[in-house]
């Protein structure tokens, strides 16, 4: 992203020459997934990408090593989705013995729901349909264990039985990069059952989680909110919100509800202005961190990056310059940046995680590089759950399963690419009003609401 191929280079040059996965280690397939199988086929994209908009960051002698590494990882996941009941993957697995046998049937439905990205990517440029199959699967699986009530769904499922052990429905910890994933597979692979489920949980959400007055920007009532229900009746569960929801104005933007974004974006960005970080629980009755630590989490910033894209206001460079600006006061620390322990009290823990350089960083960059080739090569990419970034590819649109499952070819067939129409596909992010791109995104009078709500005023 910042150009600087030698770099880039010498990180490929030393993944390929000592890293392995033939280790006797235990991980968990979510976070393995994201943050290792995402990396190395995002890097092999950049690699192989004829176009190379970032400068050169060919690989001289690549013989797709990246990719070859990406398979061998992700068959060594394999094992979570076998002597399941449901097809919905075991949360752990270890990389030598397959799933160990003291392993839990529990898992959640972010972790076993968000594998579709990095597991479809690798069928696609494998021809290879298994991956692609048994993330699908888990998918597919979940979404029909959904409330016949409401259409939501819980947080926590036992993966033998389809039991619900965590009836929490939210947008938080343990829900939030399912939802993601069902759009960003649309916009990826354009398959419409995907764009469908999407649309059909977005709404479920609008009308079980969403609190407050029914329009962001006019009319009376409290700033639209979105909480935590049960998912069989759609009560309230709890009083707290935890940081990871501020990634949904972000998906919101993609499927172009800026309107809505702008309200929900403005409440996570109250509560940092109180604090200087975001807390991982924040109790909005009680005005209060629940769970005080801030592990240097990306959404926000992701979220003021997408708005700003899509609405140019100035505003959300003023939101990146505050954010910014806490890290280097708050963080900041000798060899890096440290997770705050507690958000009030500013102690930090000896802690960074990988998602702070590859999302955080990122996102904070390309919100103030306007000329990045990110957003000027022509070509157009999405961010995975991790920040890694993905060229959206015409070959990633056509199903190759014809070509290697024979006897199948009806089946295939079936399987179109559709062109993707969602709200926004076609940049409108120059097309915004002046009026609407100078003045401040929502109206006084409802800022002064949100920083009320949060006991900043």
């Amino acid at each position: 992203v910042m150009g600087n191929s030698s770099e880039f280079q010498k990180a490929v040059k030393l993944v390929i020459d000592t890293v392995s996965f033939d280790k006797d280690s235990t991980v968990q397939v979510f976070e393995a997934t994201i943050r290792v199988l995402g990396s190395l086929l995002s890097a092999h994209i950049i690699i192989t990408d004829t176009k190379q908009p970032f400068g050169d960051m060919t690989i001289k002698d690549y013989d797709n090593e990246l990719l070859h590494m990406a398979r061998d990882l992700a068959v060594r996941l394999l094992p979570a989705f076998e002597n399941t009941k449901t097809g919905i993957p075991y949360p752990r697995v270890n990389l030598k013995k397959g799933v160990p046998p003291d392993s839990n049937n529990e898992t959640c439905t972010a972790g076993a729901g968000s594998l579709l990205v990095e597991f479809g990517i690798l069928s696609r440029l494998l021809g290879d349909s298994t991956f692609e199959w048994v993330a699908r699967r888990a998918v597919k699986a979940l979404w029909s264990l959904r409330s016949n009530n409401t259409g939501l769904l819980g947080n926590v499922v036992n993966i033998q039985t389809g039991h619900w052990v965590g009836k929490q429905s939210g947008l938080g910890a343990g829900s939030d990069s399912f939802y993601e994933y069902l759009l960003k597979s649309y916009i990826l692979f354009g398959e419409k059952e995907d764009l469908e489920m999407f649309n059909d949980a977005y709404r479920n959400i609008q009308n079980h989680l969403r609190r407050g007055r029914e329009a962001c920007n006019e009319g009376e009532g409290d700033p639209p909110l979105y909480v935590n229900v049960n998912m069989f009746t759609g009560q309230l569960m709890n009083t707290w919100i935890d940081s990871l929801q501020a990634f949904f104005p972000g998906l919101q933007v993609l499927i172009g509800d800026v309107e809505d974004a702008i309200c929900l974006h403005a409440f996570y960005y109250a509560i940092w202005k109180r604090y200087g970080a975001l807390p991982e629980r924040y109790n909005w009755q009680l005005q209060a961190p629940d769970v005080p630590f801030y592990p240097l989490r990306p959404e926000l910033v992701e979220s003021t990056y997408l708005l700003y894209q899509a609405t140019k206001n100035p505003f959300y460079l003023h939101v990146g310059m505050d954010i910014l600006q806490s890290l280097e006061k708050y963080t900041k620390a000798k060899c890096g940046y440290a997770t705050l322990h507690h958000v009030v009290e500013k102690t930090k823990e000896d802690r960074m995680e990988s998602f702070f350089l590859s999302e955080t960083c990122k996102y904070l960059y390309l919100l103030f590089d306007e000329e990045n080739p990110v957003h000027k090569s022509g070509n157009k990419y999405m961010f995975t759950t991790e920040g890694h970034i993905v060229s959206v590819d015409e070959r990633f649109r056509n199903s190759l399963w014809q070509d290697i499952l024979p006897g199948e070819e009806d089946s295939a067939e079936k399987i179109k690419p559709n062109e993707l129409k969602a709200v926004n596909f076609s940049s409108n992010c120059n097309r915004v009003p002046d009026e609407r791109r100078y003045l401040l995104p929502l109206k006084s009078n409802y800022m002064r609401q949100i920083d009320q709500m949060v006991g900043l005023i």
